[in-house]
């Protein structure tokens, strides 16, 4: 049993380096509490988890991850809209949102964000192939302890990011990353034969080319606004 959880705590750990996951704790951890942000991602995982090692031990099947891939696509493209038309939509800093008070609904964004990354992605299937030759309980539990270590590093950074960097440019970096996310995840749904470079460059035009709107857009707003109360506050001029 020892044995079996050191090493999926080890292959687990590994896979996640680098992986979207921690992207998306790393974003997370940017906007919310870290330790809010963690309980979602920890909650998340042993759901995930758990049942990748029932299928690998007991059923013996897959899931539809397509299908789950492609809600997941839409779920962080809309979270990556939203998000940008939040910070960017308002031409007076006042008025820029601020960080939720509450950690409930924190929490459950994060939990529902990680169910549906994690349904289907690789580490998905290596848990199910570890559980199909060894314990159940023993794979479930060291790649849980595994993912969220890994994640764990990634809001790390997050908080030392988040501390040197202003809270609009902030809620700006997090839409961008879902869009990014949400775009790689279609993408590599919708065309899986596609190479790993040419999707990488796919997903980063669909938030470049979102940012850039929104940004035009904002600063033509902003220009509006100045123009209009100049219009309205000018002095009249007086002639000798």
């Amino acid at each position: 049993m020892i044995a079996t959880i050191l090493l999926s705590i080890g292959i687990v750990f590994l896979a996640e380096l680098g992986d979207k996951s921690q992207l998306m704790a790393l974003t997370f951890a940017l906007r919310y509490r870290w330790w809010v942000v963690l309980g979602g991602i920890a909650t998340a995982t042993a759901a995930v988890h758990i049942l990748s090692v029932g299928v690998g031990h007991f059923l013996g099947a897959a899931l539809p991850t397509r299908a789950i891939s492609l809600v997941a696509a839409l779920t962080f493209l809309a979270v990556g809209l939203w998000t940008l038309r939040e910070h960017l939509g308002s031409t007076d800093p006042e008025d820029e949102p601020q960080p939720p008070r509450s950690s409930r609904a924190p929490y459950f964004v994060v939990l529902s964000a990680f169910l549906l990354a994690e349904l289907g992605d690789r580490t998905m299937f290596a848990t199910a192939a570890l559980a199909t030759d060894n314990s159940w309980f023993g794979v479930w539990l060291g790649s849980t302890i595994g993912m969220v270590a890994a994640d764990a590093l990634a809001i790390g950074a997050g908080i030392l990011v988040g501390k040197h960097l202003p809270e609009h440019v902030i809620g700006i970096s997090s839409g961008l990353l879902f869009l990014y996310f949400g775009a790689a995840t279609l993408i590599a749904a919708t065309f899986p034969t596609l190479g790993v470079l040419a999707g990488a460059g796919l997903a980063a035009a669909i938030p470049a080319l979102a940012g850039a709107g929104l940004l035009v857009r904002r600063r033509t707003r902003a220009q509006t606004a100045f123009e209009d109360a100049g219009i309205v506050t000018a002095p009249t001029e007086v002639r000798p």
